[in-house]
């Protein structure tokens, strides 16, 4: 049965986002694919998104890209949410992606909304709200995510996915190590360099530098830079150069310091052919399948044997467990099972196939 849907995404980022950004391209993503079965969506988002989803422009440019001096992201999304309930009679469903900023303003419908959690929830404070607002139907992206408040409403575990068509397998790489993402202390580019000179090998890093990280990157990492040929950094990239840089790459460095709720980037990495070296941290252990799609280390000793050890893995059967585990039609599948839940419209059997479905992503 067709289901009328609304996707809410943060307005920080297009949808897809240009440059760096999680979960407005996972939202993005979401969207087609839920086209693609036969549900009408709308997309409330930025008007600069790109979508087959019906768009519900809710700001002319989404927020980090906007060149105007001054704006406020609280006011942009509370028009949001004012227009959403003002439309909300027209949808079946209401999938939030805004953490729980709607929480305030839709408990009298809170049973037909679902609200995906895209952050790191071992924060002070978020154990008291998820209390009072229990009554919100729940979804994480990864079980170690789910550890800080086990307690809340949780409905599923939904890992993300990707348009297999966005990304292209490199059967071959081009010899070198790739780090991509954000420049931040938790993210530990240090960590990357310090294992590509260990390992003998160039790194490209491919990454955005906020505001917040500008001293981090100015004095930690810059520093490392100089005078170092081998260690490139190419900056901020978008989609379009993401197949080349990441299947051009002989593995992808995860070398992270904090608990991760996903990882967008190492499912990127996997889309094209590119296995992963990622840190036992965080949701690491469930998205990468340990000896097939990457491999877990616990320290630089570990990851600098990994790289000399990655070139055994099939590059191929790298590709093959993401498209088995993080297509976006797989993510799609289990959301659109987890919305019949609320709607009471199926028997049982859908509910327990969705949980396993989710399981299996999960954990496979």
């Amino acid at each position: 049965m067709t289901m009328k849907i609304a996707q809410i995404a943060p307005l920080y980022e297009a949808v897809p986002p240009r440059l760096y950004g999680g979960t407005e391209r996972v939202v993005a993503h979401l969207a087609n694919a839920l086209v693609d079965l036969g549900h009408e969506v709308t997309l409330f988002a930025s008007a600069d998104t790109c979508t087959r989803a019906e768009l519900a422009p809710m700001r002319a440019q989404a927020l980090r890209l906007d060149p105007a001096p001054l704006k406020s992201d609280l006011a942009s999304h509370l028009h949001m949410l004012d227009e959403l309930k003002r439309r909300a009679h027209e949808f079946d469903v209401l999938h939030f992606h805004v953490d729980l900023l709607h929480f305030p303003f839709f408990e009298d419908m809170a049973h037909r909304t679902l609200t995906t959690l895209h952050g790191r929830l071992d924060i002070a404070d978020l154990p008291v709200v998820y209390r009072r607002w229990s009554r919100y139907p729940l979804v994480s992206i990864s079980r170690h995510q789910r550890k800080p408040i086990p307690f809340a409403n949780w409905l599923a575990t939904v890992p993300h996915g990707l348009d297999e068509s966005a990304y292209r397998f490199k059967p071959r790489s081009g010899g070198y190590l790739a780090f991509l993402g954000r420049i931040s202390p938790e993210k530990r580019p240090d960590r990357a360099i310090e294992i590509a000179r260990k390992a003998g090998l160039p790194l490209k890093i491919a990454a955005k530098v906020d505001a917040a990280d500008a001293n981090y990157f100015e004095q930690v990492i810059q520093p490392l830079l100089r005078g170092d040929p081998s260690i490139e950094f190419v900056g901020e990239i978008g989609d379009a150069e993401k197949s080349a840089f990441l299947g051009g790459a002989r593995a992808l460095l995860f070398p992270i310091d904090w608990p991760e709720p996903f990882g967008l980037v190492m499912i990127e990495a996997m889309a094209c052919g590119t296995p992963v070296i990622g840190w036992r941290c965080g949701s690491v252990p469930e998205v990468i399948d340990d000896g097939t799609s990457g491999l877990i280390v616990d320290d630089i000793a570990q990851a600098v044997e990994a790289v000399h050890a990655i070139d055994r893995l099939d590059r191929r059967r790298v590709r093959d467990a993401f498209e088995r585990r993080f297509s976006a039609r797989a993510m799609a599948g289990a959301y659109v099972a987890q919305y019949r839940r609320l709607l009471g419209q199926d028997d049982g059997s859908a509910a327990a196939s969705a949980a396993a479905l989710c399981n299996e992503l999960a954990s496979a």
